[in-house]
């Protein structure tokens, strides 16, 4: 008899499940457990009344890591009579769609319906795309889609305009709190019966830190809950120290081409336009953090420096022009410092758009007005 011989299919689930990290056994089974999206999942809200009644159509699911995309796929699965499959975007090929698509007819020539998970679906090539249009159109299949992209960026618009769109929000630091005390009392997938204390300082600080991310929040609990020793009267005590330990630098959401991107660098030109220096220079440390390129930052500032302040300081423009001038032969990371000085100059320096209203105005006379001669004065003498 081998060593599995003695666990039942049930206890050796169990087993393998503790196995996994924290916030994939805590994962929700239902409505009831699931913490955060009161926008979508509030009492009487659309996709809540979906649900419930079962009546998903297709959707696309978006939003930053670890909001509950793929969580609340699994709870539609569980409250669902439709046959649930799963494919994720990374591994799958036209092949596999084929297939899910081939079983789905068989179901539907049952009565039986098929619902369809794609995970980071904005990975799907247009091949891929292209299969499982006309199936989701003709319902053979009702798809959910989870991304964190912005789908009408990232995703075939015929797919999108046959789905109903749900973006999902970072969770509250209040939301994260009661998912880390969920996790600390449930004896049965989470660090319950293990005398785990989570002072006050330390849990406020993975909170506020995980950025709204249930997964970073409640992996980083796991590692400092397991690596602190027991202190004497058998309490697993987890400090501010601990915590702070366990999530380590900080894995700032931002996609260098998507929304991240663009929404950044519009709040940093816009901090400074308002002349907020304490803006602009958070705005720019968190573009250095995350490894935005660094002519694109001076390209913008040189620009500002025109745009914005123009001839009400027009230095500005020749501090944007030599610190662009500048961070190239001096390289980061000191180039943070030159990068710095110009945005905190530009940040609290006069502001003045004269020069783009009137390049504005007179482009707009030379294509809508009358085209005016050079008068004789104005005129080459030779």
């Amino acid at each position: 008899m081998g060593m599995d011989d003695f666990f039942s299919d049930g206890e050796e689930h169990a087993r393998v499940s503790m196995d996994e990290p924290l916030a994939s056994r805590m994962r929700p089974r239902t409505l009831g457990e699931y913490a955060g999206q009161g926008h979508l999942l509030g009492p009487g809200n659309l996709l809540r009344r979906a649900i419930e009644a079962d009546r998903i159509t297709s959707l696309i699911l978006f939003g930053p890591p670890g909001t509950g995309k793929t969580t609340l796929a699994h709870v539609i699965a569980g409250a669902t009579k439709a046959r649930f499959e799963k494919l994720s975007a990374v591994e799958s090929n036209v092949g596999d769609i084929r297939r899910v698509v081939a079983q789905a007819k068989s179901r539907r020539e049952a009565g039986l319906r098929t619902i369809l998970f794609v995970d980071e679906i904005h990975r799907f090539n247009k091949a891929q795309q292209d299969v499982l249009l006309p199936e989701v159109e003709s319902g053979v299949v009702r798809l959910i889609g989870a991304t964190t992209q912005n789908p009408f960026f990232s995703i075939n618009p015929a797919l999108v305009s046959r789905s109903q769109l749900f973006e999902l929000r970072p969770l509250s630091e209040e939301e994260l709190t009661e998912l880390m005390r969920r996790a600390i009392a449930d004896a049965e997938r989470g660090l319950g019966g293990r005398g785990i204390v989570l002072e006050e300082e330390a849990e406020a600080f993975l909170a506020r830190t995980s950025d709204g991310d249930a997964r970073k929040c409640l992996n980083a609990l796991e590692i400092a809950a397991l690596t602190t020793p027991a202190g004497p009267d058998g309490a697993v005590r987890v400090g501010l120290e601990a915590a702070m330990d366990s999530i380590q630098k900080k894995a700032v959401v931002y996609d260098g081409t998507g929304d991240g991107h663009y929404d950044t660098i519009s709040a940093f030109i816009k901090s400074i336009r308002g002349g907020d220096p304490d803006a602009a220079i958070y705005w720019l440390a968190k573009m250095l953090h995350v490894g935005e390129e660094v002519r694109f930052i001076t390209r913008r500032l040189v620009i500002c420096a025109s745009e914005d302040i123009g001839l009400a300081d027009s230095n500005a423009l020749v501090v944007a022009q030599s610190a662009a001038q500048a961070v190239e032969f001096i390289g980061l990371p000191e180039a943070q410092l030159i990068l710095a000085h110009a945005t905190l100059y530009l940040a609290t320096a006069p502001k003045s758009n004269s020069a783009t209203v009137a390049i504005g105005e007179a482009a707009r006379e030379v294509r809508e007005g009358r085209t005016l001669a050079v008068p004789d004065h104005l005129r080459d003498a030779h």
